[in-house]
């Protein structure tokens, strides 16, 4: 890897702003002054300093966020993304979201650089599972329970995949509350399976996505890194 993409993939700065601190030579490689951008260094074996600080070198970085409803997640928009909600240190590494939460959907949604681990995610055929807490307007029964179970056909006649639907409270006949998880991630789906059993999603939360769940202590907009043990449960 160049030096200057190193140190710039790691917060130093843009290419240009990396050239002119080398120039000054306070970056060392190996405890020897460099001041040539083009220099190749290995991450894991070279040990490179700037102003006498060791540089950690990190490829991906793995982000867990409390997507806020009205967010769009993309990582340009005209309107304020996920990514936009990033301090700069963060968005040095490039990271985008994995998958997308519709712009007024909340919750659990991962951000990274590691395209293979989002491959892994999102691929159909790998039917990693996520599910959803929503309140629904209507009383949902066990019979949507079974409808689910065997797969409902949205309004463009597609037919999901069967679905785990839970009932949390549905007491009130005006709404109810649920819990549902789903192996595929259609266009607005969770909202136009309840469409098709003649309900409607007024909130939904991602809380769960394969065996990574939502941390209860983000607020709404409000993100962390993964423990190791979190990313090794997505990467199974």
């Amino acid at each position: 890897m160049r030096l200057d993409k190193m140190l710039a993939n790691m917060g130093y700065g843009t290419r240009k702003e990396v050239k002119k601190l080398l120039k000054t030579g306070v970056v060392r490689v190996d405890e020897e002054v460099t001041k040539d951008p083009k220099q190749h260094v290995d991450p894991e074996g070279n040990h490179v300093t700037v102003h006498e600080e060791t540089v950690e070198y990190r490829e991906f970085i793995y982000l867990m966020m409390n997507k806020p409803g009205g967010v769009i997640s993309a990582t340009e928009d005209e309107d304020e993304t996920v990514i936009d909600l990033l301090i700069p240190e963060d968005q040095v590494f490039e990271p985008f979201p994995v998958g997308r939460l519709d712009k007024d959907t909340e919750g659990l949604l991962l951000i990274t650089n590691d395209g293979k681990l989002a491959h892994h995610l999102t691929s159909p055929k790998h039917h990693v599972p996520k599910t959803y807490y929503a309140r629904i307007s209507g009383h949902v029964t066990e019979d949507d329970v079974q409808a689910f179970q065997k797969g409902v056909t949205l309004d463009d006649g597609y037919v999901t995949k069967p679905g785990e639907l839970t009932i949390l409270d549905a007491n009130d006949h005006d709404q109810s509350e649920i819990e549902l998880t789903i192996h595929e991630g259609k266009f607005h789906q969770v909202k136009r399976m309840f469409e098709a059993v003649d309900k409607k999603v007024t909130y939904l939360q991602r809380i769960q996505m394969g065996d990574l769940h939502l941390d209860q202590d983000l607020e709404p907009g409000e993100y962390r890194e993964l423990t190791v043990e979190e990313v090794n449960l997505l990467q199974k």
